[in-house]
């Protein structure tokens, strides 16, 4: 069983920073891609903010490009999202997920709200 724990979701004003990291426990194949998706109020769906491949290959939606970084540590299984320069337009439930081959898992969610 996997389980995915994330932490670092808070309240900022618009310009500030906070960090997200999700740490994945459980069994872990080596090669996998760990991500987050973003809910954002009036949204129904989850949409892609940024994802890594074990190896360091990234990919980031156009909106948080040169303002975001996600990065990983392979040896405690651990991503993380440094976002910077936040706007209110980021807020919402943040969520880690780990994709293994066809196999999908998502954490439970973490709350960041922006305010102007």
């Amino acid at each position: 069983q996997v389980q995915l724990v994330e932490s670092g979701g808070g309240l900022v004003q618009a310009g500030g920073s906070l960090r997200l990291s999700c740490a994945a426990s459980g069994s872990i194949f080596s090669l996998n891609i760990m991500g987050w998706y973003r809910q954002t109020p009036g949204k129904q769906r989850r949409e892609l903010v940024a994802d890594i491949t074990t190896g360091g290959t990234t990919n980031y939606i156009d909106s948080v490009k040169g303002r975001f970084t996600i990065s990983r540590d392979n040896t405690k299984n651990t991503v993380y999202l440094q976002m910077n320069s936040l706007k209110p337009e980021d807020t919402g439930v943040y969520y880690c997920r780990l994709r293994m081959y066809s196999t999908e898992y998502w954490g439970q969610g973490t709350q960041v709200t922006v305010s102007a």
